[in-house]
Order: structure tokens, then sequence, then C-alpha cells
């Protein structure tokens, strides 16, 4: 298998609350719900970086799309993260999520392995990390 991630799925459970937090609060590029004529077909988008897409979903859609049982969400299970250029930026971040109706689980702060970084929760309880490396360099 070749190392190729083009899009990232989130259940959800409400698909126009998820929609607003990731477009409106985050700001993210898309161009909203399609696949509405479709049953178990309505999703959303968002640009990420070049080759790479968020997708949100229905939590029920995915289950049944997947032939998953639908179980109980856990935040714990997977973190998606953000990496950005500066401790400045993660700060920045941070207070757009808190503004956007993220939960801040774990404030911004020095990491024990010389980085900096911060934690917080999607409105469907999706664990994020945004985070400085200073031996990454992102570009832009």
């Amino acid at each position: 298998m070749k190392p190729r991630i083009t899009v990232l799925t989130l259940g959800v459970d409400d698909l126009e609350k998820s929609l607003a937090f990731y477009r409106d609060g985050l700001g993210l590029p898309t161009e909203g719900i399609v696949g509405r004529e479709f049953e178990h077909g309505a999703v959303a988008f968002f640009d990420m970086q070049p080759g790479l897409k968020l997708a949100i979903w229905s939590r029920g859609d995915l289950s049944h799309e997947t032939k998953v049982p639908l179980s109980p969400p856990s935040s714990s299970e997977l973190t998606i993260g953000h990496n950005v250029g500066s401790k400045e930026e993660v700060d920045a971040i941070m207070s757009q999520a808190q503004r956007a109706g993220a939960v801040i689980t774990d404030p911004a702060h020095e990491a024990f392995w010389g980085g900096y970084s911060g934690h917080f929760l999607d409105p469907d309880g999706h664990l994020w990390e945004v985070v400085w490396n200073p031996a990454w360099d992102i570009g832009d």
C-alpha cells in the first residue's frame, strides 16, 4: 500500500452544526453540504492542504455505509494534529476554536518535548491538537 491519505471523515451528530463550526467558526473552505439527493449521502468536504480533504458525515450514515454498528463516540480514540509555524499561531487558533464553540481540554502550553501545543474538542467531541514543533518546517 502506498501512503496516500486523501480524506479524513468525521462522523457527526448534526451536519448543519458541524458545518457551521468548521466553515464559519474555523474558516475552513467548503462548498457546503452536497449529496442530499442520495439516501445516506449528505456530506460536506473542506479543503485542507493540496491533496487532503476533511469530510463531515452523519454518524448514522457512516455506520450504514461501512456496516459497522453505531457505538457511543469516544474522544480518546484519535487526535487530528494541526501543525502551525509559531507559538503565537497556536494561541490564535486555540482562541478562534473557542470562539467557534470548541471546548478547550488542554490550553496551549510548552510541551515536554520542546514544542508548544493545546487541545480542543469540536461540537461532536473530535479531539484536535494545535501544535508548533520547532523541528518541523511546515512551509505555507
